[in-house]
């Protein structure tokens, strides 16, 4: 497996698709230390509601060891952040896969990020755009331990360097599973006293639109908060509208707050079977979920969030479409 080093290839504003091989792996992204003030930052930005990551009494109680849980959206972004040393050029992030928390970071963990590109595919060429491909990258995070937290699957859409000829890069990516192995799946609260919680009544085929909506705002200082250098949240030139483009796991956070908004007594949120974005989100849009219970295998809840921008001028755009498992009492 090679090792891909921007200092030593020149990639100082992130590789262009052309320039990748599956197996490079990334990770000199720095470390990032979890604080109270990036917990703070997060939770006013997208507006964390998970008693866990409020509570530290509650947190001790459950989990049996002291102090405060990280907010499983500000690990998961924090992650997604670090892996944009591969990114940096992004055009528009596809969709993950089978994300799951093996461990649930506590305040003051430190993460650090790996990123290994699994598959590459060259998009249909189009004399009216300039040519794309898209990455499958695997994205593994440990702590300061090395003990595993974060593994899952992103796929993103970068351009080829100007003039580079067609790449041999066709994999299929249908291919890549959503299936989420169930012993992992419970690794990060395994041993819970979810007796604290309220028993949930929530069972198949249950559906709700969350009352209310939520105003995207601070888009760059989320992207800069988690290490997010991909320039098309930073800076609106290098994009095909002329507006940044919200970070994914911005949206994904604010669908997060809502759906705990809507189950109050939702313990966490262990993976995602997947999510796909649909359409990109711009900062003033306001979004609103809908949120369908597809399965319940005891204290696993399997949701299917669908999420909805109203963009300024009242247009209404379908966004996303994110599968999390959550844990329920």
């Amino acid at each position: 497996m090679s090792v891909s080093r921007p200092e030593s290839r020149g990639l100082t504003a992130g590789p262009w698709f052309d320039e990748l091989a599956v197996g490079d792996r990334f990770g000199a992204a720095p470390a990032f230390t979890l604080t109270d003030g990036d917990a703070a930052v997060h939770r006013a930005i997208v507006g964390d509601r998970l008693r866990l990551a409020l509570d530290e009494q509650l947190a001790a109680r459950v989990t049996g060891a002291p102090g405060p849980l990280a907010h499983p959206a500000l690990v998961w972004n924090v992650a997604i952040g670090q892996s944009t040393i591969v990114t940096r050029r992004v055009i528009a992030n596809l969709f993950y896969r089978g994300l799951v928390l093996q461990r649930a970071p506590r305040i003051g963990d430190t993460l650090r990020t790996t990123t290994t590109v699994e598959a590459l595919r060259e998009t249909t060429r189009r004399p009216e755009r300039a040519p794309t491909g898209l990455a499958v990258l695997r994205i593994l995070t440990v702590d300061q331990q090395d003990r595993p937290v974060l593994d899952f699957r992103r796929c993103a859409m970068l351009p080829l360097s100007p003039g580079a000829a067609p790449t041999e890069h066709t994999a299929p990516l249908d291919e890549i599973s959503e299936q989420l192995d169930a012993e992992l799946l419970a690794a990060s609260w395994d041993g819970w006293d979810l007796g604290a919680f309220e028993p949930s009544l929530l069972q198949a085929g249950d559906r709700w639109t969350v009352d209310g909506g939520d105003v995207v705002s601070s888009a760059p200082e989320l992207a800069r908060l988690t290490l997010n250098i991909a320039t098309a949240h930073h800076d609106r030139t290098v994009t095909a509208t002329g507006r940044r483009l919200v970070y994914g796991g911005h949206t994904i956070a604010v669908a997060a707050a809502q759906l705990t908004r809507l189950l109050p007594d939702l313990v966490t949120i262990a993976g995602w079977h997947g999510c796909d974005h649909l359409a990109p989100v711009f900062e003033g849009d306001l979004l609103r979920t809908t949120v369908e219970v597809e399965r319940r295998d005891g204290a696993l809840a399997h949701l299917r969030c669908s999420v909805e921008a109203e963009r300024a001028d009242g247009e209404l755009v379908d966004v996303l479409d994110w599968r999390p498992v959550a844990v329920v009492a």
